[in-house]
């Protein structure tokens, strides 16, 4: 008989939530940083390297078994590959639209998951990930405006602003749903200390390459530049190590999906540091994709 999920304190409750106002708040910096002369690898090259540093020596400092199967030696270094891309597409995405809507578009990534899923391991998608697709989508259409209403710049206005940042934000899911994908069936009983310490030292490694096929790094022209550099930064890695040492301790198995409120956080922050801000027909779509993701990931199996 499986044992019931053990319920969420208030801790880890609290734990979560702060969890997702670090990472949207990541987010909001990184555009404060895009908008005075920093470029995406560049970001996403400090982020990535000083975090793989940090998860590194966590590894090294509780003892973490360094021990690897050959399926984890194959699949390890796709898998960063792919959190690599993905972290350059997310920030592409959020240098191109308002922040809130670029996580919204990136937060599509179960119904990713689930088509690759059935792409690859020939897995059936659950009937609430089948219910949940249409409204997720629809909540999408509706941040997004993707028909011009509430811009009143009309569909082809409207995407001629949004198109390449929307793109960006898709392709982003989509390689991280894939990335998820492979995650559970190849390296899933890996230790996710060694796991993150692995992945965030290949997409360290992916936007250093592309740092330097653009001619090197991209500092910023401002001193709002610079704290959002810095801020992306800690706020990232310190998300990321809290989330491996601290939240096994609490006990959210099957709850993480709470940190999917981020696109929230992120609306509010972004509106208050950097004066974004959308539509009440886009908040509406916004909470309905947000609320879709939470139960779609709060779901008893």
């Amino acid at each position: 008989m499986t044992a019931r999920p053990r319920a969420l304190s208030g801790t880890a409750f609290a734990t979560l939530l702060l969890i997702a106002l670090m990472m949207g708040a990541n987010h909001v910096a990184a555009r404060l940083a895009f908008n005075h002369g920093v470029d995406v690898a560049t970001a996403a090259a400090f982020r990535s390297m000083t975090t793989a540093l940090v998860v590194t020596a966590l590894v090294l400092v509780q003892g973490v078994s360094l021990r690897l199967t050959n399926r984890h030696r194959r699949f390890l270094p796709l898998i960063g590959l792919l959190i690599g891309v993905q972290g350059l597409c997310l920030y592409s995405a959020v240098a191109r639209l308002p922040v809130a809507l670029a996580l919204l578009a990136f937060n599509s990534y179960p119904l990713w998951a689930a088509v690759w899923d059935r792409l690859l391991y020939q897995r059936q998608p659950e009937r609430a990930v089948l219910l949940a697709m249409p409204v997720i989508l629809v909540g999408l259409a509706m941040a997004l405006d993707v028909f011009g209403a509430a811009s009143g710049l009309g569909a082809a206005g409207q995407w001629g602003q949004i198109g390449s940042g929307v793109t960006f934000a898709l392709a982003a899911s989509a390689t991280f749903g894939l990335a998820m994908i492979l995650t559970q069936h190849e390296a899933g009983d890996l230790d996710g200390r060694l796991r993150t310490a692995s992945t965030m030292a290949m997409a360290g490694l992916v936007a250093l390459t592309t740092v330097g096929v653009q001619g090197g790094f991209h500092f910023p022209l401002a001193a709002p530049g610079w704290w959002g550099l810095a801020a992306l930064t800690f706020l990232y890695g310190t998300a990321f190590t809290i989330m491996f040492t601290v939240l096994p301790k609490l006990g959210v198995a099957g709850n993480s999906a709470i940190m999917n409120v981020e696109p929230v956080f992120a609306l509010i922050l972004a509106w208050l540091i950097l004066g974004q801000t959308i539509a009440p027909l886009q908040v509406a779509g916004a909470l309905l994709v947000v609320g879709t993701v939470m139960v779609l990931g709060l779901r008893r199996r």
